[in-house]
C-alpha cells in the first residue's frame, strides 16, 4: 500500500468514533423500545 492511499489517522479515528456512537445510540433505542413495550404490557419499574 502506498502512503498516498492510506487515510490519515484523524479520519480513521473519526470513523471509529462514528461507529461507536452509532452502536451506543442503537443500543439505547433498543432499550427504550423494550421499556416502552414492557410499560404497555403493564409492567412497571417501581
Amino acid at each position: 500500500m502506498t502512503p498516498d492511499v492510506k487515510q490519515p489517522m484523524w479520519r480513521r479515528l473519526a470513523w471509529l468514533v462514528l461507529i461507536w456512537a452509532g452502536s451506543v445510540a442503537a443500543l439505547g433505542l433498543f432499550a427504550w423500545l423494550i421499556r416502552l413495550f414492557m410499560m404497555a404490557a403493564g409492567m412497571r419499574s417501581h
